[in-house]
């Protein structure tokens, strides 16, 4: 699903104009953003949780030339899905 798709669903589902419906979706998404930006967790009950992991730097290599190179430390995002979501999913 795309975010144009989830936004169509939004307006369609809920009667409401497409104009909110897009206003609604980005304040969501820039909510969690803004929350991961300072470090934060989110946690959305029975669908799952977002986080930062911490990730060193290290020696790594360059796939086409084999050259060896550093990656910095970086922060990664990833995603948990909650037991509910994992449920449904399954099955």
């Amino acid at each position: 699903m795309t975010k144009s798709q989830l936004i169509t669903l939004i307006f369609q589902q809920l009667k409401l104009p497409r104009k909110d419906a897009e206003s609604a979706v980005d304040a969501v998404f820039e909510s969690i953003t803004h929350s991961l930006e300072g470090g934060r967790r989110v946690e959305l009950r029975g669908f799952g949780s977002f986080g930062l992991k911490e990730r060193r730097a290290r020696d790594g290599r360059n796939p086409k030339t084999g050259e060896a190179v550093t990656v910095e430390a970086k922060r990664v995002v990833f995603f948990k899905t909650g037991k509910a979501l994992r449920e449904r999913v399954d099955g």
